[in-house]
């Protein structure tokens, strides 16, 4: 498709974002470069040297951007609120639209500081970068709706971590994504006491990304917006917990409008079901632990709805509210079964009930969670695979039995998938922490990019293989 800029967000620029220089980096070598959604955004017939030039140098796409935004913001950080934040390390660069008329975000991760950055010295690690590719693009490929990771550059810079090796290496990210606004954006227009800001916020993203909500009554409008927001973010978590996904910092800024995953730290996938298992090695109290995600995207939903209480009546935003419960289960059980690729039994509740039972067995058994979708998708239909499978004998207990019933019970989707090359294997394709360790040692040890470059590949014949198709969006083109 060709390239359709959409520098929609200068409409609001003055009130919410401040004008941000790009640093000087000491080199520019592409380490990752996104060859299907650079087609999809109109930018696959960039040649290396114009890439470079974008996203490292960060020179203005065609009339778009002219001087990159640093977007101003508030949030909640581990349950305390911060009013010292903003982009301190990012900027918004562009807006385009994609082969579905949708407008997406170009940001950044590590092109230098920002009047946001207070003490930071607004750089990436490498191996910063390097687990964010990762981890969106498995993400990704297991349906789950993530920010895309876009351009990956080293800079050649050393920098000083506390959680890695000194010095380390640098680089700068960019990211493909659905908005660049962070539920802490509501907050800080709520707290400075800037009522006609959070107003001319609110109509922006209905007219931008839920024109179903529009309306003339703000008092109206707001709680339309934050229903719709809700039923996202309750989505987005629910494909969170089937995928086994620990996201580590649902800090209130981490959250965007569309519910979208971004900003992944010190992210991890579960190597087996427990709900205490934390990412971040300094959430001592587990505030974000696996099995109270749920509970903390309900929570920050609920902070935007303060957020928005200054334009209207609490009693509308918290009926809006209500739509997290419903929309969570109704994803969860929806999620499970693509990943399982199984039809659901047409009752929810009856979803809901065997997937308590699939999850007890795990935990029980400690059973590995990537291994259980890989040997069981479609069901019936995989029962030979299965019995192939590195843990076999699990599935030979009795206490699988009812796990076993519920596979059975339901029809296989689309079982022709099954053809593909990906499902003869005897282990799917994942990123627990070993694995990304292993992944990360040999660029680090000899600049040996190989495991790495496999990964993606492997990555990329998952998403081939399971195939998961998306909802449309609500956003008009």
């Amino acid at each position: 498709m060709d390239y359709q800029p959409a520098p929609a967000f200068l409409a609001l620029a003055d009130a919410f974002a401040d004008a941000a220089e790009p640093a000087h980096f000491r080199m520019s070598v592409l380490r990752f470069r996104n060859t299907r959604w650079d087609k999809r955004v109109g930018l696959g017939q960039l040649t290396p040297e114009n890439w470079l030039a974008h996203f490292a140098k960060f020179d203005p796409l065609a009339d778009n951007i002219e001087t990159p935004l640093a977007m101003r913001y508030h949030g909640h950080q581990f349950g305390v609120y911060n009013p010292e934040l903003g982009d301190g390390r990012g900027f918004l660069f562009a807006q385009l639209r994609d082969d579905q008329g949708r407008l997406l975000d170009l940001g950044t991760k590590g092109s230098g500081q920002t009047r946001w950055s207070r003490q930071g010295d607004g750089r990436l690690t490498l191996k910063g970068g390097v687990r964010e590719v990762l981890a969106a693009q498995y993400l990704e490929a297991h349906g789950v709706k993530t920010s895309k990771p876009f351009s990956l550059i080293e800079t050649g810079e050393e920098l000083a971590r506390n959680d890695e090796p000194s010095p380390a290496r640098s680089a700068v990210l960019t990211r493909l994504s659905h908005s660049h606004i962070r539920f802490g954006t509501f907050q800080r227009a709520a707290s400075l006491g800037e009522t006609e800001n959070l107003a001319r916020l609110i109509r922006y993203c209905c007219e931008v990304y839920y024109p179903d909500a529009l309306d003339e009554d703000i008092s109206v409008m707001a709680p339309a917006l934050l229903h719709r927001i809700t039923e996202q973010t309750a989505r987005m978590v629910a494909q969170w917990m089937a995928t086994g996904f620990v996201h580590g910092v649902m800090n209130t800024d981490n959250f965007n409008i569309t519910g979208e995953s971004f900003d992944y730290g010190p992210w991890r996938f579960l190597p087996e079901s427990d709900p205490n298992f934390t990412a971040a090695y300094f959430d001592s109290q587990g505030l974000y632990r696996f099995g109270r995600q749920p509970t903390q995207g309900l929570w920050a939903v609920q902070q935007l709805a303060i957020a928005m209480s200054p334009v209207c009546d609490t009693e509308p935003l918290g009926e809006a509210l209500q739509a997290y419960e419903p929309a969570y289960q109704a994803a969860l059980a929806s999620h499970n079964l693509k990943l399982f690729g199984l039809q659901s039994s047409g009752e929810l509740h009856d979803d809901l009930v065997w997937l308590q039972v699939l999850y007890t067995w795990m935990s029980e058994t400690r059973a590995p969670w990537p291994q259980v979708f890989f040997d069981w998708f479609c069901g019936k239909e995989s029962e030979t695979r299965a019995e192939s499978s590195p843990i076999a004998d699990m599935y030979r207990d009795a206490g699988f039995a009812p796990v076993k019933e519920g596979l059975f019970a339901r029809t296989a989707d689309r079982p022709e998938r099954l053809s593909h090359a990906y499902w003869q294997r005897e282990k799917p394709v994942s990123l627990l922490y070993d694995e990304v360790e292993a992944i990360w040692a040999p660029i680090a040890e000899r600049d040996d990019w190989s495991l790495f470059e496999q990964t993606l590949k492997d990555i990329d014949a998952a998403r081939e293989a399971l195939d998961i198709t998306f909802e449309p969006s609500a956003q008009k083109a």
